[in-house]
């Protein structure tokens, strides 16, 4: 199985939890730790538990094993290493504080969405988000 696919098989297994804003950072082209990224937010502690539960499970059926996870303690921001495929499933508060999309601001960025009639990936292609609002700025004095 393809890091890609995994990443999408991931994606899918967090909508089953019912996770918002779930995104995959696709990293292949980077110097970074993974090939993909899988971003989702949780409402609750217990559901980020169950969602990184939910994925633990169906990559084990799938044959695919996790090789490390961080984070249980908390259950604000947890981490499940798959090598090639990184899985961040965040309280919300927690996922806007630390905002990776923005860390990872040049790479290509798939939103993933439960249409109602199935799981839909939307690839935005170039950026993962639009350029941050600059802050308010003085305007220098002018010299005469």
């Amino acid at each position: 199985m393809t890091s890609r696919t995994l990443a999408r098989r991931i994606a899918s297994f967090a909508i089953g939890k019912k996770a918002s804003e779930v995104v995959l950072l696709d990293l292949r082209k980077y110097e970074a730790p993974a090939d993909f990224f899988v971003l989702c937010t949780a409402e609750s502690s217990p559901q980020v538990k169950a969602i990184a539960d939910e994925i633990e499970e169906r990559t084990e059926m799938l044959g695919v094993r996790l090789w490390h996870s961080e984070g249980r303690r908390a259950m604000s921001w947890l981490l499940l290493d798959f090598v090639d495929v990184v899985v961040h499933v965040f309280l919300k508060d927690v996922r806007r504080f630390y905002n990776l999309e923005r860390l990872w601001a040049d790479v290509p960025r798939i939103e993933v969405e439960d249409s109602g009639k199935g799981i839909v990936f939307h690839d935005t292609g170039g950026r993962t988000r639009k350029p941050a609002p600059r802050t308010a700025r003085r305007k220098p004095a002018r010299m005469k």
